[in-house]
């Protein structure tokens, strides 16, 4: 007999199908984040999945996004992937206080989707399983007023929400200063449970010891109480995202 999984599962598929789309070449864990993202709801998880391909074939049509389409983005010198966290998941850090508003929205959305897919691939080991998850700890360090960015705050989680559902494991958002919480507020305001559900405000000593319990010091830069280096993300070499 059927579990309820794989009813569930069946059932999506049907709905893929009815949409218009197919969901053979994928596996059952890259389907099924999908539906856990949905409440386990075949076919509101159908309809995510099938704008997701779509998103893919229009917005990401080589499959990856080339460093060549975010080099302004890149030099910004603003993320690094530092390995494994200590839950098994690749490490990734954003340093606000380098980020400013995109001139580029588009270049900006691009480069959200070549982060997120590098990130993601790095942790793949052997065969991709699809359902690999990313930590973040994104440092607000010396964030300054000109480093505030909305409109680009919103646009990333909502790529994250749409087209990556069920990818963060964790946000750590560290090193918040006073003048943000109010725009922390306004974003929140877009934030699905189960996105929200999986931010950790990290503020304090007994912060910064829980940030090096959860995460552990091999991955964590020395910055914040790590042994390791910071390794900018395109300094990394990781094989292609397929799922």
């Amino acid at each position: 007999m059927a579990t309820s999984r794989e009813v569930k599962l069946t059932q999506m598929k049907e709905h893929v199908q009815k949409l218009g789309s197919s969901a053979e070449k994928y596996g059952d864990a890259t389907l099924e984040r999908f539906l856990i993202d949905k409440s386990m709801d075949p076919n509101k998880a159908a309809k995510l999945f099938v704008a997701w391909q779509n998103w893919r074939s229009s917005f990401v049509p080589l499959g990856f996004i080339p460093e060549t389409e975010v080099v302004e983005e890149l030099n910004a010198k603003k993320v690094f992937l530092q390995g494994l966290s200590k839950s098994g998941h690749p490490l990734v850090i954003l340093q606000a206080n380098k980020h400013y508003p995109a001139k580029d929205q588009n270049q900006y959305k691009k480069f959200m989707a070549h982060m997120l897919d590098k990130a993601i691939a790095s942790g793949i080991k052997g065969t991709e399983i699809g359902n690999e998850k990313i930590v973040v700890i994104m440092d607000m360090q010396k964030l300054a007023y000109k480093n505030v960015d909305t409109h680009g705050f919103i646009a990333g989680f909502q790529i994250l929400q749409s087209y990556y559902p069920e990818r963060l494991a964790k946000l750590y958002m560290l090193n918040m200063p006073w003048f943000f919480v109010s725009v922390w507020k306004i974003i929140s305001r877009v934030l699905e449970k189960s996105t929200s559900d999986k931010i950790v405000i990290i503020s304090g000593e007994k912060g910064s010891k829980q940030l090096i319990e959860e995460v552990g010091k091999e991955a964590l830069p020395e910055e914040l109480g790590g042994m390791a280096k910071l390794v900018l993300l395109q300094d990394v070499q990781v094989p292609q995202l397929k799922c």
